[in-house]
């Protein structure tokens, strides 16, 4: 689906976790273990200073899996939002799956389920929203949701995913590379940009000021699970309303 020509603000962007903010340390259970990918904090603080909300979207199938609890993730969680509060940074809410990828859940991404759960719980619109994350399974959530702008960094698992997906990545000191627009278009599964890492991707959201307005769905998700579990529907095609340009607030995860 081709973008329309109007635009609007940049009100928020959901996070992967593992990968994108911290260090990607496999089925991590334990807070200690919680280390901020570099310039992730200082990238996080210049999105939220310029007003954008910020939100986690994690899959985390090793609590299905019975590797760690429930509590565990919610440990280790806590332990990021104090190691990001020495920035500044809150963040506004938290969606997970718990589930294996062989559960058929609605909320495991690529599946839209927390998407639904964020939008409904927070207001949040598709078009003013933008998605960073380091595997293919976070792009193809960003732009099977139709968020404005989808982000694949080269941290975690960044490099692995641009190859499987065939995407150009930054070349020399470029820190961004975006790729031409007619293979964005002829490629859905390609994200708008690689960055070199969070930092890198922050810059580059800031830089582009407004997001292009996307058609998004106004039907209803579940959002009363710990994170996404059990949210139904798809993206559909009505057009959401602006957002007020303020929002900078923190609000309860």
């Amino acid at each position: 689906m081709n973008p329309a020509p109007n635009t609007t603000s940049l009100t928020a962007v959901l996070l992967d976790r593992d990968g994108t903010v911290i260090e990607d340390r496999h089925y991590l259970a334990d807070p200690e273990g919680v280390t901020l990918l570099p310039g992730a904090g200082q990238g996080l603080a210049a999105l939220a200073a310029a007003g954008a909300r910020l939100f986690l979207v994690t899959n985390q199938s090793g609590i299905g899996r019975g590797y760690f609890t429930e509590a565990d993730l919610h440990a280790c969680n806590d332990r990021l939002g104090k190691l990001l509060g020495e920035y500044g940074v809150t963040l506004t809410g938290t969606a997970f799956c718990p589930h294996g990828p062989d559960d058929g859940c609605a909320c495991r991404k690529p599946a839209p389920g927390m998407w639904l759960a964020l939008r409904d719980r927070h207001g949040l619109c598709a078009a003013a929203t933008a998605m960073v994350g380091d595997k293919p399974e976070d792009v193809a959530f960003g732009r099977s949701a139709g968020l404005g702008l989808v982000v694949l960094v080269l941290t975690g698992k960044g490099q692995a995913a641009a190859r499987t997906l065939g995407v150009p990545v930054p070349e020399g000191d470029a820190p961004v590379r975006e790729p031409d627009p007619a293979d964005l278009a002829a490629r859905p599964d390609w994200p708008h940009a690689v960055a070199r890492d969070l930092a890198a991707a922050a810059a580059w959201l800031l830089g582009r000021g407004t997001v292009r307005e996307r058609d998004v769905s106004n039907s209803s998700g579940s959002s009363g699970a710990p994170g996404a579990s059990g949210a139904s529907g798809t993206p559909g095609s009505s057009p959401c309303a602006p957002l007020p340009t303020d929002l900078s607030r923190s609000e309860p995860s």
